[in-house]
């Protein structure tokens, strides 16, 4: 596989390369051994859509969402009419005709939202009078609206109509939200989550802010759900809260740190409260059972059930990792670098990467509701059960920051980029299965004729 093929480049980050990352062109263990670059937008892509099994919509800096199909890699339709960068993107089913169609809901840095229909191009609804800009959606099926967070939070029905809205006065505003059950809403709000209940009566939507839980210490980065029963919150300084989605009590308490290392980069890198290098927790993923958080340039994994680590690795890229997959035991990430990489978790052959006091110590908080000061880090000599990280395949292909990714399992991957690509990567075996395939019909075809 050629390395930096649309032009070369050093690491963004700040980070000193380790040869221990570097893995040989032969990758028996990655399947993406085709690319297919698709061009179209002209600024940074930071967000992609799946529509449907073929379909996908990807939007950034530019203001235009494009739709594509992942097989042929075909721009499918361009939706204008934005005038400045899209902050958030997401999809939208509704029943009509008696069949199920998905359309698209946008928002923008020029305080519009827009619903589109990708099969027409056109632009359905769009509202242009919003007080700020939205930065993030969330969809609620079952109670058949929506929902947009940024300096408000407003409720709107199907035909995007304004149902009701709370105001808040925080210079961050809303940055990530969650649905909870018994209609109840998770929502981050600089350095706290804020609970909210959504009531209906009769055919009055009304929105009220139930708890606030203050127990980070920094700003909240990264909000996702676990199960039905938990959701995690990752902070700026490497708190990993998991909570109960019911009673909204603490059930895990995780803080990331580690000591500035000094000398030889290849020094053993202690984990302590002292000369603590951030630790940000930029994204999070989850498959119900363990969850990855993208922490600086490293990659953590923990275990839910267990309430432990299961493998880490504090330099997983050359620069802070972006977005995290964790699919059928299949462990992706992106970073700043321009890279992809897939992750194996192994059985440690050799002694583990060493852990000392302070990394991931288990504090089972119950019920805390209140701002509370960090818990000391408590000495964990040894980490029982920690498993290795090991990289498997590195996808090199973009020449900026690769912001996320979107798995349409065996018809590929797609990536998106500072460098206003999208790269779909394809399982080579199969695309020549399928072109061989695709070949025997012909002739069986110009044979009957």
């Amino acid at each position: 596989m050629l390395r930096w093929i649309l032009g070369g480049r050093e690491a963004q980050g700040t980070v000193e390369k380790s040869a221990a990352l570097f893995i040989e062109e032969e990758q028996p263990k990655n399947c993406f051994t085709e690319m297919q670059v698709l061009k179209g937008h002209f600024d940074i892509v930071r967000f992609l859509v799946q529509i449907d099994d073929l379909r996908f919509a990807s939007a950034g800096d530019d203001g235009q969402v494009l739709v594509w199909n992942v097989e042929t890699g075909d721009c499918l339709m361009v939706l204008r009419g934005h005038t400045q960068q899209i902050t958030a993107m997401t999809s939208y089913t509704f029943i009509r005709g008696g069949n199920a169609h998905t359309a698209l809901i946008t928002a923008s840095s020029d305080r519009t939202l827009s619903l589109w229909d990708p099969d027409s191009g056109n632009r359905v609804q769009n509202i242009s009078d919003l007080q700020s800009s939205v930065k993030c959606l969330l969809v609620l099926d079952r109670l058949g609206v929506w929902l947009s967070g940024g300096n408000e939070l407003c409720v709107w029905n199907r035909d995007f109509e304004l149902q009701c809205k709370t105001v808040h006065h925080s210079d961050a505003g809303i940055s990530a939200m969650l649905e909870l059950p018994k209609n109840f809403i998770a929502a981050a709000m600089d350095k706290e989550i804020v609970i909210f209940r959504v009531n209906l009566s009769g055919s009055d939507i009304v929105v009220m802010a139930m708890r606030h839980l203050a127990d980070h210490q920094d700003t909240i980065h990264s909000l996702i759900n676990i199960n039905d029963g938990l959701f995690a919150s990752g902070s700026h300084i490497g708190e990993l809260i998991i909570w109960d989605s019911v009673d909204w009590t603490i059930q895990a308490f995780e803080l990331i740190l580690w000591e500035e290392p000094a000398g030889d980069s290849q020094s053993e890198v202690r984990l302590t409260h002292q000369k603590r290098i951030e630790t940000p927790i930029q994204h999070m993923s989850s498959d119900g059972e363990f969850i990855v958080a993208a922490v600086g340039s490293g990659l953590y994994v923990y275990d839910v059930p267990m309430k432990s680590v299961l493998a880490y690795r504090k330099i997983a890229h050359d620069s802070n990792v972006l977005h995290t997959m964790l699919q059928d035991g299949h462990l992706m990430s992106c970073s700043e670098d321009g890279s992809v990489r897939m992750w194996e978790l192994q059985d440690l052959p050799l002694p583990a990467e060493p852990a000392s006091s302070g990394f991931f110590g288990m504090f089972g908080t119950f019920g805390r509701s209140s701002k509370q000061a960090c818990p000391p880090a408590k000495k964990i000599p040894e980490l029982p059960g920690l498993r290795s990280l090991e990289l498997t395949g590195d996808l090199i292909g973009h020449s900026g920051a690769v912001q996320m990714f979107l798995s349409f399992k065996e018809k590929g991957l797609v990536t998106c980029s500072t460098d206003h690509l999208l790269i779909v990567w394809k399982d080579g075996e199969l695309q020549s299965q399928l072109r061989s395939l695709a070949v025997f019909q012909k002739l069986e075809e110009n044979q009957e004729l």
